[in-house]
């Protein structure tokens, strides 16, 4: 499925292009941004590589990743979110979020998610979307929490990053539950 774009209220999803680098690279660059994520933060080169790989993962047939900007309607790309198909679950992905620091604290990370989810489900037709956390990521919890995910379970020392092994808290959502109404 190519080109994604989604929109919600405030926010938007898009393919990535090679004038997004030295954005992503605000986010995936940034020490706070990246502070909770799997990694340290990149260089402009792994960016730009980054990017690139995901460009032409873009164009695979079957996709099975959508690593995608995170727009602001009002103009300026404030996140990278990302899609990928799960190849040892059926009808599966992971997804994973980041934002610009001075993005967090508005509900954007509710809207990504929202955003993920709806291009899980509705555009793809999968059953079962998760995603991972580091324990000490609160904000995620709550975004994830807030978006519908589910909070399953712990992986131990699932990710070596800085030094150690940290683990990993698995929150997930089912299509049953992403179409249900409203409570």
């Amino acid at each position: 499925m190519y080109p994604i774009a989604r929109e919600s209220t405030r926010l938007a999803l898009r393919e990535l292009t090679t004038d997004d680098v030295d954005a992503v690279l605000a986010i995936y660059g940034d020490a706070e941004a990246t502070r909770h994520l799997s990694f340290t933060p990149r260089s402009r080169e792994d960016v730009d590589g980054i990017v690139t790989r995901s460009i032409a993962s873009a164009g695979a047939s079957p996709r099975e990743e959508y690593a995608l900007a995170v727009v602001c309607r009002a103009g300026g790309l404030v996140g990278f979110a990302r899609l990928a198909i799960d190849p040892h679950q059926q009808r599966a992905a992971t997804i994973g979020f980041a934002l610009r620091p001075d993005a967090w604290g508005v509900g954007h990370g509710v809207e990504t998610v929202h955003l993920l989810l709806g291009l899980a489900f509705e555009d793809l037709g999968l059953h079962r979307v998760w995603g991972a956390r580091s324990p000490l990521n609160i904000s995620s919890q709550r975004t994830m929490l807030a978006a519908g995910m589910v909070e399953e379970g712990r992986i131990r020392e699932h990710v070596f990053v800085r030094g150690q092994w940290r683990d990993s808290v698995v929150h997930a959502i089912l299509e049953s539950e992403w179409k249900a109404p409203a409570r």
